[in-house]
């Protein structure tokens, strides 16, 4: 009997792990009411929209847009609000259940269940592919290095990739493992990179949240406390690849 491959494996992986947390984590934790949540949801749609202006991208009016790894939807849903056509809005994800509540919550955008390791999409196809916490639930590196080609295969050349992550391990989840700049380089080595660090730490900002909306945003203002990357990441296709940071 031939082998799993190594994205088959992983992908497996995946599904048991969330499955997993679906039933041990309190919901409550990422909940919307959630002061935390609440004020680092605000900080990265400040910073997004921010980093949008810098792009020259006022509106994004007839981009055709695709979400890997897109989970219930709420990244596609917020950038209706930005001008996006939910026509060419699409997700994809590999838990079917995220891939349910996607499409309950806005039965207008297309969500589909399926593996970022073989986008069922043409190549060059989209503008702006969307990356929020996917890469670092993927533990295989070369698995990380099938889904970085997948997500170049299907952008046009020009378009860019707008992406969120964190940087560092967390010693109590080995589920997960933080994706460094230098990292993100090697998987897009040719793709020009604007990246700003965002959020503040998520033990000082649980601590903080509920005392002081005020004090949450000076701290993540430091850089030094914040923990995750908001990039993009521009295909060839004009300009050279240097990184570029960005300010406040």
């Amino acid at each position: 009997m031939p082998t799993k491959s190594a994205a088959d494996v992983e992908d497996a992986r995946i599904r048991t792990v969330y499955s997993d947390r679906r039933k041990n984590i309190p919901g409550t934790l990422y909940a919307r009411t959630n002061p935390f949540s609440q004020c680092s949801s605000h900080e990265r749609e400040e910073a997004m929209a921010a980093l949008f202006r810098q792009e020259g991208l006022l509106s994004l009016a007839g981009l055709r847009i695709l979400d890997v790894g897109c989970g219930r939807g709420e990244t596609m849903r917020q950038l209706l609000e930005y001008g996006a056509n939910p026509k060419l809005v699409s997700g994809i994800d590999l838990l079917e259940e995220n891939i349910n509540d996607a499409r309950r919550l806005a039965p207008h955008i297309h969500a589909i269940c399926g593996s970022a390791c073989k986008l069922p999409f043409p190549d060059e196809c989209f503008n702006l592919v969307i990356q929020f916490m996917l890469f670092t639930s993927v533990l295989d590196d070369g698995v990380k290095s099938l889904i970085a080609a997948e997500l170049n295969r299907v952008l046009i050349p020009g378009g860019r990739i707008l992406w969120y992550d964190f940087t560092f391990d967390n010693p109590k989840n080995p589920n997960v493992h933080g994706i460094t700049k230098s990292e993100i380089k090697e998987l897009f080595p040719e793709f020009e990179m604007r990246a700003k660090r965002i959020t503040l730490a998520p033990p000082v900002g649980r601590i903080v949240a509920p005392i002081s909306s005020a004090l949450y945003y000076c701290l993540s203002r430091l850089p030094p406390l914040c923990t995750h990357l908001l990039c993009f990441l521009k295909k060839p296709g004009g300009t050279s690849g240097g990184v570029e940071e960005l300010t406040s």
